[in-house]
C-alpha cells in the first residue's frame, strides 16, 4: 500500500481490507508492522488488519520535522485512522506501540473499541538503561546494526531464542530489514523511546476493555511493568506469556494470536 500523508509526515501501512471490524497494530522499537505477520495471518479472514510503521522505522521514511516523541506518534496514528476512514478500532500495541496505544485510549476514548498492550510500560525508561540505549543508538548510527547486534538480541528476545534454525531465520530477516532503514531516523526513534514521558497518571481514565500481556522473560519491560499497567486500568486483564521475551508476537506467535482473538471475540 502507498505511504499515507498524516500529521505532516509519511507513514507506511499495510491494510488487509475487508468489511470486518478493524484491528490496528503498532510495533515495537527497531521493528515494523512485520512483527505482527502471524497475528495478521490468523485474524485477517474475520477482521480488517492494519499495521503501521512509525516514522523513521520499517518502510516509513524519516520525518523532516522530527517529532519522534510519543505524543506526536499518537497524532500520526490519528492521522492514519482518519486517512483510512476508521472511526473506531481495536488497537494492539507492543512496547513502543503500547506507549502510543495508552495515549490513544486515554485521550481519544471514542477511537478505541478494545485495547491490547503487549510487552510495554506506562512509566519512563529505567534510568539505568537510558545511557546504555543512547550509546547503542550512537554506535548504530555510525556503524550499523551488525556492530551492536549481540548487545541488542538479548534485549529483544528470550534466552535461547534463535537456537533453532527457524528462529534464527526470523532474527536474520529482522536484521535484514533493519539494514534497509535510514539510520538517522531510527536513531531519533530510539531517543523518542529513551526520553519518553510517563503515561501512568492518565491510564486510569481508559474505558476500553484492556488486555495486558507480557513475556515471562521480557528484560526490556519486565512483568512488573505489566502488573502496574493492569492495576491502573479499570478492569484490565493481565496475562504472562510462558517462554516469551520482549518480542512475544514473534517468539510465541500462536499464543499471542489466540490471546488477541479471544479478547476481540469477548469485546467485539
Amino acid at each position: 500500500m502507498p505511504l499515507i500523508d498524516a500529521n505532516g509526515t509519511r507513514i507506511h501501512v499495510t491494510d488487509s481490507g475487508g468489511d470486518g471490524p478493524a484491528v490496528v497494530f503498532g510495533h515495537g522499537l527497531l521493528f515494523s508492522g512485520w512483527m505482527f505477520a502471524a497475528q495478521v495471518e490468523a485474524l485477517q479472514g474475520r477482521y480488517r488488519c492494519v499495521t503501521v510503521d512509525w516514522r523513521g522505522q520499517g518502510q516509513s521514511p524519516p520525518a523532516v520535522s522530527g517529532g519522534y516523541d510519543m505524543d506526536t506518534l499518537t497524532d500520526d496514528l490519528l492521522g492514519v485512522l482518519d486517512a483510512l476512514g476508521l472511526d473506531a478500532v481495536h488497537y494492539v500495541g507492543l512496547s513502543m506501540g503500547g506507549f502510543v496505544g495508552m495515549r490513544l485510549a486515554a485521550r481519544h476514548p471514542e477511537k478505541v473499541l478494545s485495547l491490547t498492550l503487549l510487552d510495554t510500560s506506562a512509566g519512563p525508561e529505567d534510568p539505568d538503561k537510558v545511557s546504555r540505549y543512547r550509546l547503542l543508538a550512537r554506535v548504530y548510527r555510525l556503524f550499523g546494526m551488525g556492530v551492536v547486534a549481540k548487545k541488542v538480541e538479548p534485549i529483544m528476545f528470550a534466552p535461547g531464542y534463535g537456537d533453532e534454525p527457524a528462529e534464527r531465520a526470523l532474527i536474520e530477516e529482522w536484521m535484514s530489514q533493519l539494514r534497509k532503514v535510514t539510520r538517522s531516523g531510527m536513531q531519533q526513534a530510539i531517543y523518542g523511546v529513551t526520553d519518553r514521558d510517563p503515561i501512568l497518571a492518565e491510564i486510569g481514565s481508559i474505558t476500553a476493555p484492556t488486555l495486558v500481556a507480557t513475556g515471562e522473560h521480557d528484560v526490556a519491560t519486565p512483568v512488573m511493568k505489566a502488573e502496574v499497567i493492569a492495576a491502573a486500568i479499570p478492569g484490565a486483564r493481565l496475562v504472562v506469556i510462558p517462554g516469551a521475551g520482549h518480542s512475544s508476537t514473534i517468539e510465541r506467535p500462536g499464543a499471542v494470536s489466540d490471546l488477541i482473538e479471544q479478547h476481540l471475540v469477548t469485546h467485539g
